[in-house]
């Protein structure tokens, strides 16, 4: 993803004059327990201005963009770290309340100066935004010679990794429906990692009881009780209600998979039969 933002040199000028373009600290409020920004990059040689900008044009732009980088990384950590805690997992920060934030010199060849913005990350700096001063020449020749600019590009990857707190950026050219499966349009969640071995698939059907105040929460916890880590997933594919007995009727898919082995389909059998027993013991409900 990549854009721009550009200015009036006249709207610059009267920003600057009304002393509004000072520098704030974009951790502050919400957002303030989850981003720590570092920031101690200076624009000079190596990282030059260029001719046609002054010193006050350059200052503005760069306060202006890095403020708005900043928020916006604080607002999908912020986002990352409440999804992480609805979901009860470890998720995407583990021990780590923080994210330490940093900008580094950089170079591009539309820009100047430039700069990188990386995010700590599973223990690693990962590299989310490249940034800078837009070349005037390319300013000009877009027919705006009365506006000077600052021009960013994300990698949309590597921000659903922070979002969502996916470890491996392969996982997104994935057509595994176990990844794809655990997200919907306007939902955020903490990913699940999921095994790369081959899984095992089991279905169990039922009458519900009579009197019953049956939820399907009531299967996946004793499944996941009973199988531990072996199940993967629990899915119901069918629900009918008989029209003469108005009997309830259910059948739900159990995905059993290990995340360290290859599991055998006589092993599996053996913990679905004992799934399928409590079923009727704990639940009341008569197998198909």
């Amino acid at each position: 993803m990549e854009g721009v933002c550009t200015f009036s040199r006249e709207e610059v000028r009267n920003m600057v004059r009304k002393d509004t373009a000072t520098k704030r600290d974009s951790t502050m409020g919400h957002a303030n327990q989850v981003a720590q920004l570092v920031d101690s990059t200076v624009v000079g040689e190596g990282n030059p201005m260029q001719p046609v900008h002054s010193a006050e044009e350059v200052a503005f732009l760069v306060s202006n963009m890095k403020q708005a980088m900043n928020d916006m990384v604080v607002q999908i950590l912020t986002k990352a770290v409440v999804a992480q805690q609805f979901s009860g997992e470890v998720g995407v920060s583990g021990d780590q309340p923080q994210f330490p934030v940093r900008w580094i010199d950089a170079y591009f060849p539309f820009t100047s100066p430039s700069w990188e913005m990386e995010v700590l990350f599973q223990g690693e700096w990962l590299e989310i935004c490249g940034c800078g001063v837009m070349k005037q020449e390319i300013i000009d020749q877009a027919g705006m010679t009365d506006r000077i600019g600052w021009a960013f590009g994300f990698g949309l990857e590597r921000l659903a990794m922070l979002l969502f707190g996916v470890h491996d950026i392969r996982l997104f050219w994935s057509s595994d429906p176990r990844f794809a499966g655990q997200f919907e349009p306007g939902k955020i969640n903490s990913f699940r990692p999921f095994s790369r071995h081959p899984s095992c698939t089991k279905d169990v059907s039922f009458w519900l009881p009579t009197e019953s105040t049956f939820h399907d929460n009531d299967i996946m916890d004793l499944v996941r009780e009973t199988a531990g880590d072996l199940v993967e997933g629990v899915k119901l594919i069918d629900s009918f209600t008989h029209p003469k007995t108005g009997k309830g009727s259910r059948c739900y898919r159990i995905n059993y998979c290990s995340m360290d082995r290859n599991v055998t389909n006589e092993e599996i059998n053996g913990v679905q039969e004992l799934v399928r027993k409590r079923m009727v013991e704990q639940l009341g409900v008569t197998l198909r």
